[in-house]
């Protein structure tokens, strides 16, 4: 049992086909005790109670610092202790440079970056006072190459602040034995991308995978695992790809 008797909060995890439920099921199947929160209070519920006895789920608005706050105080009342916070939620939109407005950029920056900070400010006091955490920050391939295949330059820009908060936090709290690290996914095959990729689009991504396969959401949920476990105890700041190759650099 990689992560025995950790309390792990995970953000945006009750959809089913999700990085974020993949990732609790991972966690909850290597012995952790996993806290979902999401937008939904019965979504959260229920993504919780999928996972078995024991683990809790919240509402938690992570654009909204108090809701964070909040969701971590709930925790910490149920538990004593935050070992883990993997920082999943996010959303994303196929806009063009110059369609992108205000509401756009606030919307996709908010969550994707916002709720990050937000979210980890709320667990590292707790962090801090145990003298031990391990924080993971959802990025996305799209930060590195400049654009995805769904997401618009606005998500590209918000995931990019995300590697250099994480890089910064990382940089800041290592003397807490803190740790804080990035993954970058690929294309998943999630909700998000399982009704947009025609035959045609998946067949042209693919040849240009040289492990020849979109990813699956466990793929990243089990790189998650390695980063918030024991055994990955002397990383920090780092950024791991789980692209299939996709972008080598």
């Amino acid at each position: 049992m990689l992560v025995e008797n950790k309390v792990v909060i995970v953000t945006g995890a009750a959809s089913p086909r999700g990085i974020g439920k993949a990732t609790a099921r991972v966690l909850a199947a290597q012995g952790a005790t996993v806290v979902i929160v999401d937008l939904q209070q019965e979504a959260a519920e229920a993504a919780a109670a999928d996972l078995g006895e024991g683990h809790l789920g919240l509402r938690c608005d992570v654009t909204d610092k108090a809701s964070c706050e909040a969701a971590v105080h709930a925790t910490m009342r149920r538990y004593g202790r935050i070992d883990g916070l993997i920082n999943n939620a996010g959303i994303t939109q196929p806009i063009r440079t110059l369609d992108i407005g205000a509401a756009n950029f606030d919307a996709v920056v908010d969550v994707n970056l916002r709720g990050t900070l937000y979210m980890s400010q709320a667990v590292l006091p707790q962090m801090k006072e145990q003298k031990r955490g391990s924080i993971v920050c959802m990025s996305s391939v799209s930060a590195q190459r400049g654009g995805g295949i769904f997401g618009g330059p606005h998500y590209s820009a918000a995931k990019a602040g995300v590697l250099g908060l994480a890089r910064a936090m990382a940089r800041e709290f290592g003397s807490d034995r803190i740790r804080v690290n990035s993954v970058t996914p690929g294309l998943i095959q999630t909700d998000i991308t399982g009704d947009k990729l025609t035959p045609d689009m998946r067949a042209d991504i693919i040849q240009g995978i040289p492990l020849g396969r979109l990813g699956d959401a466990e793929d990243v949920a089990n790189a998650c695992l390695f980063l918030v476990s024991d055994l990955s105890t002397y990383l920090t700041g780092i950024t791991l790809d789980v692209n299939g190759g996709m972008l080598i650099h």
